[in-house]
């Protein structure tokens, strides 16, 4: 049992870095991770590694500069 179970963590930038990092940190907790990039390969093997570990992971493509791309991945994360 986690310190997040049941718990939803919207992290930008997860699919690289420190916000992978960051990820699998809260992953391990527990929690199910949403993050949102530019970069759909990038997104595409996050999804994949996390997904495979067993982890609840969900990936949005777009700019968080952005603000319809922001309520999409609100939306998606639901």
């Amino acid at each position: 049992m986690g310190k997040l179970d049941g718990k939803v963590a919207i992290i930008t930038g997860a699919s690289k870095g420190l916000g992978y990092g960051i990820a699998k940190a809260f992953v391990k907790e527990g929690a199910k991770v949403a993050t949102i990039g530019r970069n759909q390969e990038r997104l595409d093997a996050f999804v994949k590694n996390f997904t495979e570990e067993g982890y609840d992971v969900i990936a949005v493509q777009g700019d968080v500069s952005k603000r319809e791309c922001v309520k999409k991945l609100v939306e998606e994360t639901g």
